[in-house]
C-alpha cells in the first residue's frame, strides 16, 4: 500500500490589543450592540481616509523581534479586492509585497517527559491588515443582517511555511504561537471572541516526492480540539479521493464540529485573483532602527531564553522547564513561588506547579489567574515541606485548607489543626511497637519472604500517626525492629 506524507502550513489572524482600530479611532472592545462601534472610516463614507495606528505597528515589531524574524524597514499596503457584504469599501487593506515582517521561526515540543522533542517550524512572514465585518444569519426571519464592529479590527497574520507533518505537531504550533503573542502582550488569545483564529493548508504527497499536492484549506479553527479533528479528517479525505482516483480540488473548507467533517465552502482563490495593488491612500511605512531598539528595550524575557534559565538556575529537567514556560503567568508564578519556598526547594515547587496546583486548577475549571492559592502561600507550604515540619501526605489536606480558606498561611493551618510531623524516634517506636503487636501474620508473611507484607506494615504504622510520621523514618525504624 502506498504510504503518505502529511503537509501543513498554518496562518493565523491574531487581533491586536489595541484600544482603537487599525485605521480609524473606533473602538476595538468586544459585544458592543451591533454597528456601535463602525465609524464613517470603517463604513467608508465617501471622501474618508485611513490614518494608521502606530500601536499596531509596535505590536508588529514585537512579533518580529520574538520569532527573531526581519522587521522590514519599509512596508507597503495594499488593496485586497473582493466583493461581500461586510466589506463596505469592496477591498480589503492588507500588505502583499512588501509585509512588516519577513521570515522567523518558533519552536514547538511534541511529546512528554523523556521523550519530549523539539522541532523549528520556520514563518513566511506576518503582515498587518484590518478585519471584515460579520454576517448574522440568525433571528432575521430569512434575512442576513451586518455587524460592522469588527470592520477595521487590527490583524497580524502570521504565515507558517509548510513544515508541519501531522495534526499533533499543528496543534503544537498552534499552541506555541498562541503562547507566544499572550505572552509578548500583542494579543489577547481569546478564540471564543475571534481573536486568535486559525486557517490549516492540508495536503497529501506519496512518501519521498517533493512537490507538494493540491491544498485545501481549512477556515476559522478557534479551538485546538477541532483544529486536530478537522486535519485528522481532511487527511484521510483526500487519501481516500486519491487512492479512488479522483483529482483532489484547491478549494476552501468548513469544519462542522457536530459531524466531525469537512465541507468544501468555495474554490480556493490564488493571489491573483483578489488583484492586489498598492493602496494610494496610505504612505509606506517606514520602521527605523531606532524605534526597533526602543521596542527591543520593553520586550519581555522570551519563553525559550526563560525556559534555558529556568533549566540551568533551577537544575531541572527540559520536560519541566517546557511545562513551566508555557505561559508568562505560569513562568512567574513558579519564580514567586520559589523566591518564597529558595532554590532547595525549586524541583518540589515545579512539581506542585504543574502537577498539584495545575490538576486542581483543571478540575474546578479555573485559570491560574483565578487560583486562591497565591505563590506566597504555596512557597510557604513548600518550605514546611523542606524542614520536615509536615510530611507530603499531610502537605496535600494543608493545601486543600489553603484553597477553601483564602488569606490563611500554610504555618496557621498546620499550627490550628495539630498536622506537625511526629519526628520523636521514641514516640514513633512505640507506635510500631502496637502496630507488630496488632499485625502479628502480616509480620510472619514479611519474615517468610513477602516484601508486599512489609509495605503494609508501613501504611498501619503511618495510619497509627494520622499521617504525622516521616515515612522514610517509620519505614527504617520498621526495618530495623524486624531484623
Amino acid at each position: 500500500m502506498k504510504q503518505w506524507e502529511v503537509v501543513i502550513g498554518i496562518e493565523t489572524h491574531a487581533q491586536l490589543s489595541t484600544q482603537s482600530k487599525i485605521f480609524s479611532g473606533s473602538s476595538t472592545a468586544f459585544g458592543a450592540e451591533p454597528n456601535a462601534q463602525a465609524n464613517a472610516v470603517d463604513i467608508a463614507l465617501p471622501g474618508v481616509l485611513p490614518v494608521l495606528n502606530k500601536g499596531a505597528v509596535e505590536c508588529a515589531i514585537r512579533f518580529g523581534l520574538a520569532v527573531d524574524g526581519l522587521v522590514a524597514p519599509k512596508s507597503v499596503f495594499a488593496r485586497k479586492n473582493y466583493f461581500y457584504p461586510d466589506l463596505p469599501k469592496g477591498y480589503q487593506i492588507s500588505q502583499f509585497e512588501l509585509p512588516v515582517v519577513v521570515g522567523g521561526k518558533l519552536t514547538i515540543h511534541l511529546g512528554q517527559g523523556d521523550s519530549l522533542t523539539e522541532k523549528t517550524i520556520n514563518l513566511t512572514r506576518a503582515h498587518l491588515e484590518e478585519d471584515a465585518g460579520k454576517s448574522l444569519h440568525e433571528d432575521f426571519q430569512g434575512k442576513t443582517g451586518i455587524d460592522l464592529n469588527r470592520a477595521g479590527t487590527p490583524l497580524l497574520e502570521i504565515v507558517t511555511e509548510p513544515e508541519m507533518r501531522s495534526s499533533a505537531e499543528a496543534v503544537a504550533y498552534a499552541k506555541a504561537l498562541h503562547a507566544l503573542v499572550r505572552w509578548i502582550g500583542i494579543c489577547d488569545g481569546n478564540m471564543q471572541e475571534g481573536s486568535f483564529r486559525c486557517d490549516a493548508n492540508v495536503s497529501v504527497r506519496p512518501v519521498g516526492q517533493e512537490k507538494l499536492g493540491t491544498r485545501r484549506e481549512i477556515k476559522n479553527l478557534n479551538s485546538f480540539r477541532f483544529m486536530q479533528q478537522a486535519i485528522d479528517y481532511e487527511v484521510q479525505w483526500q487519501i481516500a479521493e486519491i487512492e479512488e482516483g479522483r483529482a483532489i480540488q484547491q478549494a476552501t473548507v468548513l469544519f462542522d464540529p457536530v459531524t466531525g467533517e469537512t465541507r468544501a465552502m468555495r474554490s480556493k482563490e490564488d493571489s491573483q485573483d483578489y488583484r492586489y495593488f498598492p493602496d494610494p491612500d496610505l504612505l509606506p511605512l517606514m520602521i527605523d532602527r531606532d524605534w526597533i531598539e526602543r521596542t527591543r528595550a520593553s520586550m519581555p524575557e522570551l519563553p525559550e531564553a526563560k525556559k534555558q534559565r529556568f533549566a540551568q538556575d533551577y537544575a531541572l529537567s527540559p520536560y519541566d522547564a517546557t511545562q513551566l514556560t508555557a505561559s508568562l503567568e505560569i513562568a512567574d508564578y513558579y519564580e514567586a513561588v520559589v523566591a518564597i519556598a529558595g532554590k532547595a526547594n525549586a524541583k518540589s515547587s515545579a512539581n506542585w506547579v504543574s502537577v498539584d496546583l495545575a490538576a486542581r486548577l483543571n478540575k474546578e475549571d479555573k485559570e491560574l489567574g483565578a487560583t486562591p492559592v497565591s505563590a506566597t502561600q504555596l512557597g510557604g507550604l513548600l518550605i514546611r515541606i523542606g524542614d520536615h515540619t509536615i510530611s507530603n501526605t499531610i502537605a496535600k489536606k494543608v493545601f486543600d485548607a489553603l484553597w477553601n480558606k483564602e488569606g490563611q498561611t500554610a504555618d496557621e493551618i498546620i499550627e490550628q489543626q495539630g498536622l506537625k510531623q511526629i519526628t520523636d524516634s521514641g514516640a514513633i517506636e512505640t507506635l510500631i511497637d502496637g502496630v507488630l503487636a496488632a499485625n502479628a501474620a502480616m509480620v510472619e508473611e514479611f519474615k517468610s519472604g513477602k516484601e508486599k507484607a512489609f509495605n503494609a506494615l508501613v501504611g498501619q504504622a503511618m495510619k497509627a500517626t494520622q499521617g504525622k510520621a516521616n515515612p522514610q523514618q517509620v519505614s527504617d525504624l520498621l526495618r530495623k525492629k524486624l531484623g
